[in-house]
């Protein structure tokens, strides 16, 4: 689900409510958008699996930002820890089951709704089905792209397995030493044939 939280005072357009993900993870880009110096970093972060399919993920470190969600009028505020990585993602950042688990939020993806208990009444962030599947095709794109980079790269490293050789492919089918005529249709002995081995079992 699409949403706009303002984190560390900085309003996202796009952020993921992702309620598979553990982790709440901010790109080191957007990190930069919002002048945030890497010096603030902790280097207590673990590498995690997950974002790309065989591959672990390692984080530069973890931040906590405050993260607020509402109107002026009734709004939640909560400090998250996020794993800041360096490579790039279509969404600004992810918010995971930590986020839910702070916020005690509850998302409707049918409805495109994510509500949370606040302090006069429930808050409710929506988005619109256009700006979701917008942001839906972009990562798919660079989800293709990056697997795609990822197979060719795997595909350069592989000098220990044999190139193959069209030649050799083409001329390595060898007939059988003994065949015999069969009709498709089983009815007449004219018409199409084809030659298979005299020792296929007939079944």
């Amino acid at each position: 689900m699409i949403v706009d939280p303002i984190i560390a005072e900085t309003r996202l357009s796009k952020v993921l409510m992702d309620g598979g993900s553990g982790l709440n993870i901010l790109y080191a880009e957007t990190l930069a958008l919002m002048g945030i110096s890497k010096s603030r970093l902790r280097n207590d972060a673990s590498p995690f699996h997950g974002v790309v399919s065989g591959h672990r993920a390692h984080p530069l470190g973890q931040i906590d930002l405050p993260v607020c969600f509402g109107t002026s009028d009734n709004f939640r505020r909560e400090v998250l820890t996020f794993d800041v990585v360096r490579f790039l993602g279509t969404y600004h950042a992810i918010l995971g089951r930590p986020c839910y688990a702070k916020f005690m939020a509850v998302p409707n993806y049918t409805y495109l709704k994510l509500k949370m208990p606040g302090p006069n009444g429930i808050i409710t962030v929506s988005t619109t089905s256009q700006h979701a599947n917008q942001c839906d095709v972009e990562c798919i794109e660079q989800a293709e792209a990056l697997a795609e980079s990822l197979s060719i790269l795997t595909g350069l490293g592989d000098d220990d397995q044999d190139i193959p050789d069209p030649k050799r492919h083409a001329r390595s089918f060898e007939q059988a030493e003994e065949t015999k005529l069969v009709f498709l249709d089983p009815g007449t002995s004219e018409g199409r044939a084809l030659r298979i081995s005299s020792s296929l079992d007939p079944k």
